[in-house]
């Protein structure tokens, strides 16, 4: 009978262990969790901003392209004959 009694203590002091180690872990998971979530809202800052520059690359593409169109026109009229 005693070691009935010291096996059930045995398993109580193990269970006791492992409830504290899973009490560890869930902490643990939640700081994580938080940190997961601040790395989230902050590439999500990032997208945007490389949108917006996405959108302000575009928008000088066009204007280059636009200059370059002038150009090209201004070219062509200062290499034409002025007899035509």
């Amino acid at each position: 009978m005693r070691q009935l009694d010291n096996d059930v203590q045995s398993i109580y002091t193990m269970l006791s262990a492992i409830q504290g180690t899973q009490e560890r872990h869930t902490n643990r998971l939640g700081e994580l969790a938080v940190k997961v979530d601040s790395l989230d809202t902050k590439i999500d800052t990032l997208g945007a901003r490389v949108d917006s520059l996405d959108t302000k690359i575009d928008t000088l593409a066009t204007r280059v392209d636009s200059l370059d169109g002038k150009i090209d026109t201004v070219l062509a009229l200062l290499r034409s004959d002025p007899e035509d």
